[in-house]
């Protein structure tokens, strides 16, 4: 990739969240991305220069940095700032995070929600990073076992607390629209560290805060 793709790509990558569709018609994002998806249109069919996919290579170059922007975040950006010192020693929970990835083996959406615990050992962290945690993993090329054993390790690494539960549900578009095509299958997956590993109590009343 030039140097003048990449700046391009930089300072529309900066607007992305704003405005999904290009701003020009002759707008570049990514040349050599775009290429390449012109050509996927090419071979599976269609016509990328009829109207409707004249800017559809644009578009894909930009949804797809944006789902795997995960590889340019780092946790230690997303914490940052945001670890307090705290005298609380009760279980904090955040459940039902909405997360969107991407199946490493199909490069097909899987999307569910993530239930993140953990025990303080003096220190809390802003619950909004505990969300964007599981964004800094899940927007890359995942498997969900492995997602959700990152989550949890690094909430260990960073927060050092006396331990960190993480429970992840998904629907695997690869499952649903290929493959065997089960529509209505579900995939929960757990890290337990700590206590929520070698405390059966302290499991359970993390079990019973994301069942309700």
């Amino acid at each position: 990739m030039s140097d003048k793709t990449q700046r391009n790509k930089q300072i529309t990558k900066g607007r992305y969240a704003e405005s999904l569709d290009p701003t020009s018609a002759d707008e570049v994002y990514d040349a050599e991305f775009e290429g390449i998806v012109r050509q996927t249109l090419v071979r599976i069919g269609d016509d990328p220069s009829r109207e409707g996919l004249l800017r559809t290579p644009l578009r894909v170059a930009k949804a797809m940095d944006f789902l795997t922007s995960g590889y340019q975040m780092s946790v230690s950006e997303v914490v940052e700032g945001a670890i307090f010192n705290e005298d609380c020693t009760e279980m904090v929970v955040v459940r039902d995070i909405e997360f969107y990835s991407l199946c490493e083996h199909h490069m097909l959406p899987f999307f569910g929600r993530a239930h993140v615990g953990y025990l303080p050992n003096g220190r809390v962290v802003g619950l909004s990073k505990v969300a964007r945690l599981v964004d800094v993993f899940a927007r890359r090329l995942q498997v969900q076992e492995r997602l959700t054993q990152q989550v949890a390790d690094a909430l260990m690494d960073n927060l050092a607390p006396h331990g960190v539960a993480v429970v992840m549900e998904a629907s695997h578009t690869c499952m649903m629209m290929r493959g065997v095509q089960k529509q209505n299958s579900t995939t929960v997956t757990s890290a337990m560290r700590g206590s929520f590993a070698d405390d059966a109590r302290t499991r359970a009343e993390f079990v019973s805060f994301i069942r309700t």
